[in-house]
């Protein structure tokens, strides 16, 4: 018998605990610095930048009224903002803010985390999304995924 969980991990989730886990790690095994100051500094650019597309993306959908979690069915299509540029701002802006952090902390082991973020994304999140976004809007959506890249 299978059991259907009720509540799902959702992508912040994930981004907060490689957060977490990429600031922990940087003090704890601090293994080489491959950044340095100033170019470290660059990293609140990527933060900052993230950020800001988080929370502009969250904002449309919100304007829209459609649900933000990728299990539940999309009820309009995002096509401006910053989906012109991407098919996922929010994972991208997730990216962008984990390897901000990590140019900033300027530690290799830092950067494994945006990495495993992306393919936690593709292999998990993504392809459920897509699937619903196809079936909920067709072909206005295959001419969508045509011209948006996924991530930039």
């Amino acid at each position: 018998m299978m059991i259907k969980m009720k509540t799902k991990i959702m992508p912040p989730t994930y981004f907060m605990i490689l957060l977490v886990l990429s600031i922990g790690l940087h003090f704890v095994f601090p293994i080489e610095k491959v950044v340095y100051q100033p170019y470290t500094y660059l990293g609140i650019v990527l933060i900052i930048f993230g950020a800001v597309l988080n929370i502009w993306a969250d904002a449309l959908f919100k304007k829209s009224k459609t649900p933000v979690k990728p299990h539940e069915t999309p009820i309009s299509l995002e096509t401006t903002g910053p989906f012109r540029i991407s098919r996922h701002p929010m994972y991208l802006g997730m990216t962008a803010v984990l390897l901000g952090v990590a140019i900033f902390l300027g530690s290799l082991v830092t950067f494994m985390f945006p990495i495993i973020f992306v393919v936690l994304m593709e292999a998990v999140f993504i392809p459920l999304e897509e699937k619903n976004l196809e079936k909920a809007f067709g072909r206005k959506y295959l001419d969508y995924k045509k011209k948006v890249r996924s991530w930039i």
